[in-house]
């Protein structure tokens, strides 16, 4: 049970993250990941988009949090992530749109970008169950998570979705501003695998039966178009680390965002993603990709089929963010919740 006077504390002097800024959030002061003690969201859904042993048959209870602890040149999310859009939630609230999403079918709690929000995440959490919430939670996140918080979840999160961006500190620091993410997310995802063995049941639906993850650990790698020997680099790490004890999820979804903001944060993007091939994913690459999976023989591994659509970029100032194929609203940070 997370009492209020721990949240305070750690808010006072913030070490969530691995950033270990320090900032006093509790006065209103943002730490690096701009946000300060308010708990904000932009979008509560369900979610089709996510890996199929998340979004089984009814979709994944997505819960977008606003801000983050990474600066990546190239987030999809970047509105939320990076330019503050959402709205405060009391714990309370934050409570109701968890439970909203289960009625609604959800077949878990997704939350997204959650790493600088434990201990309101956790407290909100503990609420939910309170009042009933019964399905599984699952953290979102980039990998850049720190080790001590994330014990702070034992018993409330047992699906982890964290990504794993690079190995190299040189292309870790340019693209998202954090060059100790190698160390720090590697860290990170050993510890998950380590505390939470696969368990995966078959559930059906209509007479379809599909597979449902419970407890256990996704792993993401985007592919960045132009560094295919990075992602063998990570592929290579993945399959001594985490084959056969975690789920392997190989994207070639890279697609150039049409970034707005000042000149000076759309100079800081275009400067940053000098490091890529700011461009969609090609054929040959493609091929490529498969040939080394095929070379890695993973024991489960999930990866994307190419495609050329961009339409599944969202726009979170619209109350559909989604294509309405890819995710149902069920609260908006500026509509509040959709009636039924």
């Amino acid at each position: 049970m997370i009492s209020g006077s721990q949240v305070k504390e750690l808010y006072s002097n913030c070490r969530q993250c691995p950033r270990n800024c320090g900032a006093d959030r509790t006065s209103g002061k943002a730490g690096f990941c701009m946000e300060d003690h308010r708990l904000r969201v932009s979008v509560a859904c369900l979610h089709f988009g996510e890996e199929p042993l998340v979004t089984v048959h009814n979709g994944s209870g997505t819960i977008f949090l606003t801000g983050c602890n990474l600066r990546c040149a190239f987030c999809q999310n970047y509105q939320i992530s990076q330019q503050g859009m959402g709205k405060e939630l009391s714990k309370e609230e934050f409570a109701e749109i968890c439970l909203r999403l289960e009625d609604a079918g959800a077949e878990n709690i997704n939350l997204v970008t959650p790493s600088h929000h434990i201990p309101k995440l956790a407290s909100g959490l503990e609420e939910a169950r309170k009042q009933g919430l019964k399905l599984p939670v699952c953290w979102n996140s980039s990998g850049y998570d720190s080790v001590e918080m994330l014990k702070m979840l034992d018993g409330l999160v047992t699906i982890w979705l964290p990504d794993f961006k690079t190995l190299s500190p040189a292309l870790a620091k340019q693209l998202c501003a954090a060059e100790n993410y190698p160390e720090t997310a590697g860290n990170a995802l050993k510890w998950m695998i380590d505390h939470n063995p696969l368990n995966i049941v078959e559930v059906e639906k209509n007479g379809v039966k599909k597979d449902k993850m419970l407890q256990g650990v996704i792993i993401r790698h985007l592919f960045l178009p132009g560094r295919f020997e990075e992602t063998a680099e990570v592929l290579g790490w993945l399959k001594e680390n985490a084959d056969g004890k975690a789920i392997i999820s190989l994207m070639s979804q890279y697609t150039p965002v049409p970034f707005k903001g000042t000149e000076q944060e759309l100079n800081r993007r275009k400067e940053a993603l000098k490091a890529i091939e700011n461009r969609l994913v090609n054929k040959t690459e493609d091929e490529d990709l498969r040939d080394l999976i095929e070379a890695y023989d993973f024991d489960y591994l999930f990866y994307q089929d190419l495609t050329t659509d961009t339409d599944w970029l969202p726009d979170f100032t619209r109350p559909q963010p989604f294509s309405n194929a890819l995710a149902k609203v069920i609260w908006h940070w500026n509509y509040g919740f959709k009636s039924k």
